[in-house]
């Protein structure tokens, strides 16, 4: 039998997503996975690779994206600095909104925090991106939204035809690189 203060003490997953559409994009991803490890970010899951097309302009180069589930020590402000840091590392400067970039990084939900003020989550586009609710999907088939309640299905089939036919899963065959990766997080 589990206790009731064991349940309610469960620690609830942190999720991220992570962009690029410029450049060699896989590799932007991969290193915005490193540079979060190296700064004690420890990552849970990973999602598969998905390609969408750039929004709102689909002339713009198209998008990678993952979403990650990790586990983390830094507050929801502190990690959104992190994650800042990282973008910047990786070559993104700023420029108009929505606009290509090597790297973008967001905290689509934090332990089902809401919060309102400086970071808004959990990400208020979150349920409209066809690209974070497929690898959400994917990671975390139970996951409700924190405010809405509603299932990631729901969601899901809530998106239009367009958004979901232009979403596609990439695989790439780099096994020894993605292990060599790997061996860092442990």
């Amino acid at each position: 039998m589990i206790r009731l203060d064991t349940l309610e003490n469960q620690v609830k997953p942190v999720y991220l997503s992570i962009g690029s559409n410029l450049g060699n994009k896989k590799n932007n991803i991969d290193q915005a996975k490193y540079q979060l490890v190296q700064m004690g970010v420890k990552i849970l899951q990973a999602s598969n690779y998905y390609e969408t097309l750039s929004w709102p302009n689909p002339a713009n180069p198209k998008f990678f994206n993952i979403i990650l589930e990790v586990s983390t020590n830094y507050s929801p402000i502190e990690l959104l600095k992190k994650c800042k840091d990282i973008e910047k590392k990786l070559g993104r400067k700023k420029s108009a909104r929505n606009s290509p970039r090597e790297c973008d990084i967001d905290i689509i939900d934090f332990n089902g925090k809401k919060i309102n003020k400086r970071l808004v989550l959990p990400h208020p586009r979150m349920h409209l991106r066809s690209f974070v609710l497929f690898p959400l999907f994917e990671l975390n088939k139970k996951w409700k939204h924190p405010i809405s309640k509603l299932h990631i299905k729901s969601l899901i089939f809530s998106l239009s035809n367009k958004d979901i036919r232009s979403i596609k899963q990439i695989w790439f065959n780099d096994i020894i690189k993605n292990a060599k990766f790997w061996r860092f997080n442990k």
